[in-house]
């Protein structure tokens, strides 16, 4: 009896020639589903359709055509147990040698601006991943695919193998099916606890992405890498202007980049430069070019070899400027023509354009042994309407928006952390220390004579007034902290002492 396979594809990639392989050269029979089965009688290939093979016609709109015990036992039957055997006599079932499925486009469909609820559920495919399963709990008698990529492979193991696959191939690819399914799944509860965004963290979470990239190394060449899409926003659906391959340090770097320069809005132009996730320059500036030098002058020696993300498309004038400097990576919303030619001669320079700089994940995810820790993301809004002035000395209009500035800077610095503006720029970062006082102490020394008048935000509360003293002996003129020490007043009783202006947040951004 000829061997059996089970086509039924979404992506159709390579699945003609796929079929066209497996009947003229290893005299296989086919059967097929719905569209599979019309691509592949189009092309002349010989193909019993599924509705055909069971004698149950497909219902329900499609929704119905693979689940059914002809299918179902011709992938789970086990040929070397006689009970299997003679219930698949009994009901008329063929094993399957070979079962090649992929499924719905599920996350591709939501990831559609608008997509409705109706939409969505009408892409969350059934009879694919059940199919999927139940071939890779087989793979000690069937073969599982579920990528076009492996079909030469497979084929590859028909030749060396005389007409069958190994165990060893049959376990690999039983594990990606296995993957596949688990992605999907992931994808559609996701979706489903982002129509309630209210609730709390659902009781099982799931994280799961397809390999769009093998990376060279992670953190350090000794570490394996690679980078993992899921969804077609973000990131993987940046365009890639010039440059080398982004590397793991490159890609995280530039999230922290993306979600920085994501605090601010469009109506001015707004430059942060990043070393090692932490900024070591952000500025705002009438225009971009002027944003930049701004930010560049705030600390040059680090800016060499770092992430630049700017917040409005990289004109000429930037692009120069931008060129002067050695940097690793740019991100933009856009780029002018003339602009990408002044970059292009940069050509390791890489340069993504990534026009939605807000939008990022929902929450964040951190490993630990034995489980991983999921937070929503800190993305809340900042309305210094909602701040409470506690100093004798109240705050002028600028001083509120340079407050507002520094302290939306702060929200990405390492904790503890420091953050030293003027003019819309920061002049000095104190940033990962074990100390607050310690943080202080480098913003300050780093802003140096520029730190009179000057503001100044901490990213968590003074459990002592020795920080606002360092500060007012610098020459900052007002603070912006989230309060919430008992020993507040000591704070607000130093900055009164000093005259400074002083401005609980209510909130606290600890960054670790």
């Amino acid at each position: 009896m000829k061997k059996l396979a089970l086509l039924s594809v979404y992506d159709k990639t390579g699945i003609i020639a796929l079929a066209r392989e497996l009947v003229e050269e290893f005299d296989f029979e086919l059967i097929s589903s719905g569209g599979t089965a019309k691509i592949l009688l189009d092309a002349g290939i010989t193909v019993t359709k599924v509705s055909e093979y069971t004698g149950a016609p497909e219902i329900l709109g499609g929704r119905v055509k693979t689940l059914h015990p002809r299918i179902h036992g011709g992938i789970l039957g086990r040929p070397d147990i006689p009970t299997d055997l003679t219930d698949m006599e009994a009901n008329n079932v063929r094993p399957l040698d070979l079962v090649v499925v992929n499924l719905y486009p599920f996350q591709e469909t939501i990831a559609k601006p608008g997509v409705t609820v109706a939409e969505a559920i009408e892409q969350i495919d059934i009879g694919g991943p059940a199919m999927l399963r139940a071939a890779a709990k087989n793979f000690a008698h069937v073969t599982v695919i579920c990528q076009p990529e492996r079909y030469g492979e497979y084929l590859g193991e028909l030749k060396q193998q005389g007409g069958k696959t190994s165990l060893e191939f049959r376990q690999k690819v039983a594990g990606e099916a296995f993957a596949m399914t688990n992605g999907y799944d992931g994808a559609i509860a996701s979706y489903f606890a982002s129509l309630n965004p209210e609730a709390n963290l659902p009781k099982q979470y799931s994280i799961s992405g397809k390999e769009i990239q093998a990376l060279r190394y992670g953190e350090n060449p000794h570490q394996k890498a690679a980078w993992y899409q899921t969804g077609n926003n973000g990131f993987t659906g940046a365009r890639k202007l010039q440059g080398k391959e982004l590397s793991y340090n490159n890609l995280v770097d530039l999230e922290a980049a993306r979600r920085l320069i994501g605090e601010f809005d469009t109506e001015t132009a707004a430059v942060a430069i990043l070393k090692h996730t932490n900024p070591c320059g952000v500025a705002r500036g009438k225009t971009l070019a002027a944003a930049y030098d701004k930010a560049l002058n705030a600390d040059p020696v680090s800016a060499f070899g770092g992430i630049v993300a700017v917040n409005k498309p990289i004109d000429a004038a930037t692009a120069k400027a931008l060129t002067k400097t050695f940097l690793e990576c740019i991100i933009a919303p856009e780029c002018e023509r003339a602009a990408q030619e002044i970059l292009g001669k940069k050509s390791n320079l890489r340069v993504l354009i990534l026009p939605d700089l807000k939008t990022g994940p929902k929450a964040t995810v951190k490993a630990m042994a034995g489980g991983f820790l999921v937070q929503e993301a800190d993305d809340v809004a900042e309305n210094p309407q909602q701040w409470q002035v506690v100093t004798e000395k109240q705050p002028t209009p600028a001083e509120m928006a340079e407050l507002l500035f520094a302290w939306q800077v702060c929200k990405h610095v390492k904790s503890n952390a420091i953050v030293v503006t003027k003019e819309l720029a920061t002049l000095g970062i104190g940033a990962g220390q074990m100390n607050r006082v310690g943080s202080v102490k480098i913003a300050l020394e780093q802003a140096g004579e520029k730190a009179k008048g000057a503001c100044l935000a901490s990213d968590g509360f003074f459990p002592f007034d020795d920080s606002v003293r360092t500060a007012a002996a610098a020459g900052i003129t007002a603070i912006v902290q989230p309060g919430g020490s008992l020993r507040d007043p000591d704070s607000i009783n130093a900055a009164n002492e000093l005259g400074i202006t002083m401005v609980f947040t209510g909130l606290r951004h600890f960054l670790h």
